[in-house]
């Protein structure tokens, strides 16, 4: 706040033009919400499962170009197809909207597994590669508690609900910048992007871990062990490297604390399931 020449305060314009910014983001992203019926959680998501699977659909050529394109190795494709088709036919996920279909991608070097929007799943050559128990056969519920994690971001709407994040934070950073900036200081715009950075880091370790809990689920109800997801955190941790990325710093939590988070989800699925 500013004197005037009256000796009164007054307020900047930008701060109230920031304000109004900030009030219209926040009003435009928790007007618009859903409940999410496998969850239970009240989402605040704009799009619908139909915009969702149009999406996945329409993005899923492309992504697999970038990634080096589709595996040559139908034996293995098929492998990956029948298996988080399991995943999904014999669990809750099959009573969602979405439309699965999972793909093998030629990559060989980058340890990876991702989902788009309304259920196109993706694992590179180089994860399905370490998936094993001995070191030579792949271990098929291994696999499916990599594709099981992928269909619970499915399910959980993660990547429409992120979306949605990110419009707020993009607002929200609008109107800091508009309230902090200092024509004198151009530093004080990373305030701003901080903010933005921090909300869209806790949202993505929330969603990896929900993410697991409900591949346990879906492993459980479709006759695999979840223990072998367990895992599949030992074989991301050493993919990663001593020199990994620190958890706070990272969208995904450490394998570690992801093992303890999984392990208590086996408790409880097989509690609420009876098996």
């Amino acid at each position: 706040m500013f004197k005037n020449q009256s000796g009164g305060f007054r307020i900047p314009p930008t701060l109230i033009i920031a304000v109004i910014m900030a009030g219209f983001a926040l009003c435009k992203y928790y007007g618009q919400s859903s409940l999410n019926e496998i969850t239970g959680e009240t989402q605040h998501i704009s799009m619908s499962p139909e915009q969702e699977i149009a999406l996945g659909m329409q993005s899923a050529p492309q992504m697999a170009q970038e990634m080096g394109g589709l595996s040559s190795n139908q034996a293995a494709t098929q492998i990956v197809k029948q298996v988080g088709q399991k995943v999904v036919n014999n669990s809750i996920a099959k009573s969602t909207p979405y439309r699965y279909d999972f793909h093998l991608l030629a990559d060989p070097q980058t340890i990876n597994a991702f989902a788009l929007p309304g259920g196109q799943i993706f694992i590179t050559e180089g994860l399905l590669m370490r998936l094993s128990s001995d070191g030579r056969t792949l271990d098929e519920n291994m696999l499916a508690g990599v594709l099981g994690h992928e269909v619970g971001h499915v399910v959980a709407r993660h990547s429409a609900e992120k979306m949605a994040q990110m419009e707020l934070a993009q607002g929200l950073t609008g109107a800091v910048t508009m309230a902090t900036y200092d024509p004198s200081n151009p530093n004080s715009s990373y305030i701003a992007q901080a903010v933005a950075n921090m909300i869209q880091l806790k949202y993505g370790r929330d969603q990896e871990l929900q993410s697991d809990n409900l591949g346990v689920r879906f492993m459980i109800e479709a006759g695999y062990d979840p223990t072998r997801l367990v895992d599949v955190m030992e074989v991301l941790k050493q993919a990663a490297g001593p020199n990994r990325t620190p958890e706070f710093q990272s969208t995904h939590p450490d394998p570690e604390n992801r093992k303890e988070a999984i392990e208590a989800a086996i408790q409880e699925w097989r509690g609420k399931l009876g098996r």
